[in-house]
């Protein structure tokens, strides 16, 4: 878990420190770079979207100089959400998110609407327009109850984040435009605003496969990057190396900040084993320099 995510959130910053292109640097990942992490296979497209049915869309928002903000949406599945809900957990290493829909989650243990992720004032807008989505689904005509599930991070550092410039059709826009095929990287949806150890951040993903003698399953990540830290890439020390950290005197960024991971697997754990998964993610943001912080 710690390989994968530290992957995903390669890709986030690789897009920042390397591109010159953008439009072409957004889906490469760290091994189009030479950069292999860990020792076990990738899936098929190295992204959350090798897990099944799972699918992922972005609406991006670039308005003058101020306003650089989206929303993504990971959907678990291609049918009705409400009525084929899926095993699902949380796990919080830090609890100062905005994160919507937790508390029946860990209730009862299941996923009913897509995942949004978006910036931190929009966390309302968003859990609206995923009501919206659910009651508006063929089947749903009954539904008076909709656990909407929404993350986020404060991209208040690039974008005008009191203008709450998102509004329901970007978020519908960004369920609807989701896809099983590649997913874009970088500076797109919910990643468009983020920053992460004072480099351009973004949304980031991967997966890995395990062998087929230990089950053949595969998890993949997706990661919307926005904190401080101390940055590793695989074991080397970057932020120190070109003194760019939050310990430097010249380093104005803060340590703290946020950071959603979201993992998909289709593996048949229960929900109690897929929080016992999600709490191996943390590894994966400790190794790549990133601390627990406020």
């Amino acid at each position: 878990m710690k390989n994968l995510f530290l992957n995903a959130l390669l890709t986030a910053l690789l897009f920042s420190i390397f591109s010159v292109d953008i439009s072409h640097a957004q889906n490469k990942k760290p091994r189009g770079y030479g950069i292999q992490i860990g020792i076990m296979d990738t899936g098929r497209l190295n992204a959350i979207t090798d897990i099944g049915n799972v699918q992922v869309g972005h609406v991006t928002l670039h308005e003058g100089d101020s306003v650089h903000t989206g929303v993504t949406a990971i959907l678990p599945h291609t049918g009705n959400i409400y009525q084929e809900k899926v095993p699902a957990a949380v796990y919080v290493s830090n609890g100062f998110g905005k994160m919507t829909g937790t508390t029946q989650i860990k209730e009862l243990g299941q996923l009913e609407t897509p995942i949004i992720l978006t910036n931190t004032l929009s966390v309302p807008t968003a859990a609206d327009a995923l009501i919206t989505y659910t009651l508006e689904q063929p089947g749903n005509d009954d539904v008076q109850s909709v656990n909407a599930v929404v993350g986020e991070t404060n991209d208040g550092g690039l974008n005008k984040i009191r203008g709450r410039h998102i509004d329901e059709s970007h978020v519908l826009q960004s369920i609807y435009r989701a896809d099983s095929g590649i997913v874009r990287q970088g500076a797109v949806g919910a990643g468009t605003g983020t920053e992460a150890f004072g480099f351009k951040g973004g949304i980031g993903t991967a997966s890995r496969s395990v062998p087929s003698e230990h089950g053949g399953y595969k998890v993949g990540v997706l990661a919307q990057t926005n904190f401080g830290g101390v940055l590793q890439i695989d074991g080397v020390p970057v932020g120190e190396e070109l003194g760019q950290h939050y310990m430097d005197g010249t380093y104005e960024q803060q340590p703290g900040g946020s950071c959603m991971i979201i993992v998909a697997t289709d593996a048949p754990l229960t929900s109690r084993n897929l929080e016992r998964l999600a709490k191996r993610a943390t590894f994966g943001l400790s190794r790549t320099g990133g601390i627990a912080s406020n």
